[in-house]
C-alpha cells in the first residue's frame, strides 16, 4: 500500500531533525483535507515542540491542569486551516483560524480540541486555558520567538502548580526555551524544505 505524501511527513522518520510523528487522528485529517507539504512539516514541528514542553512539565512533577492529549492535539492541528488559505503558509493572515475550527469540528472533532485552530494566536481572552497557553507557546519556540506576554501567563501557571516564586518559574521556563529554541534552524529547514502547495 502506498503511502500519501502528507502521511509520509506526518508519520516517518524526518531527513532533517528527529521529529515526533503526529497523532495518527491529525495525520488523517490533514491528508483528508489535502494539506499542503509545507503545512503539514509546521505542524510536525510544532507537535514536537509541544511534546518537549509536556515532558518538561511532566518530569517536574507539575500539574497545571493541562490535557496532555488535547494539547498535543491542538498542536498538531492548529493551523489545518491554511488547508483552505494557503497563502497564509508564508504571509500573515487569520482568516485560517475560524475557518479551521470549523473545518475540525465538520469532521467530527467535538469544539473543546478544535477550538486550538482559533485560540493558537490569541492568548489574552476570556477563557483561555493552560493548554491553549502551551499550544501558542510551542507555536511561538519552533522558530525560536520569544513572545513575553505569553511566556508571563504560563510563568503565572508555573507559579500556581509550583508554590514558587514567579521569578524562579521564569528563570527554569527561560532556560528550557532557550534549550528548545536552539532547534529552530534545523526545524525551519525542515519545513521550507516542503513545497507550499497542495499535492497531486
Amino acid at each position: 500500500m502506498t503511502t500519501s505524501p502528507v502521511l509520509s511527513i506526518a508519520l516517518q522518520e524526518s531527513l532533517g531533525p528527529s521529529l515526533r510523528p503526529l497523532p495518527a487522528e491529525a495525520a488523517t485529517l490533514l491528508d483528508d483535507v489535502g494539506a499542503p507539504p509545507r503545512l503539514v512539516a509546521h505542524l510536525r514541528a510544532v507537535h514536537d515542540v509541544a511534546a518537549q514542553l509536556l515532558a518538561w512539565i511532566d518530569d517536574r512533577g507539575l500539574d497545571l491542569g493541562a490535557d496532555r492529549e488535547a494539547v498535543l492535539f491542538g498542536a498538531a492541528t492548529h493551523d489545518i486551516g491554511k488547508a483552505l488559505h494557503p497563502e497564509e503558509l508564508s504571509a500573515p493572515g487569520a482568516r485560517h483560524e475560524p475557518v479551521g475550527r470549523e473545518l475540525l469540528v465538520s469532521r467530527g472533532v467535538d469544539s473543546a480540541r478544535a477550538r486550538f485552530a482559533a485560540t493558537h494566536a490569541s492568548w489574552n481572552g476570556d477563557g483561555v486555558a493552560m493548554e491553549d497557553l502551551l499550544v501558542s507557546l510551542a507555536d511561538k519556540i519552533w522558530k525560536n520567538k520569544r513572545v513575553p506576554e505569553l511566556e508571563g501567563l504560563v510563568v503565572a501557571g508555573l507559579a500556581t502548580a509550583s508554590g514558587r516564586q514567579a521569578w524562579e518559574e521564569f528563570l527554569d521556563l527561560d532556560d528550557v526555551l532557550t534549550r528548545i529554541g536552539e532547534g529552530a534552524d534545523e526545524r525551519l529547514a525542515f519545513q521550507m524544505s516542503y513545497s507550499p502547495v497542495r499535492a497531486g
